[in-house]
């Protein structure tokens, strides 16, 4: 079960790996199955696709973001 939705306004926690942005995102997309090899960088769990502000997007795992 996801512990975000689509449109949830998130921010990458502080915990996170260094090269992850730490801006406000917005959950754009949701991955609970892996359609590719993409996806194996990931640890298990569920990755989502967020939007920063500035328009960029990027995958990120759900251990890595927080509520905003």
């Amino acid at each position: 079960m996801p512990k975000f939705d689509y449109n949830d306004i998130v921010k990458v926690r502080s915990q996170a790996d260094p090269k992850l942005r730490r801006d406000r995102a917005c959950i754009v997309g949701i991955f609970t199955d892996r359609p590719g090899p993409y996806f194996e960088k990931f640890p298990t769990g569920i990755v989502y696709t967020v939007e920063f502000e500035d328009g960029t997007s990027d995958e990120i795992h759900e251990d890595d973001l927080e509520l905003d």
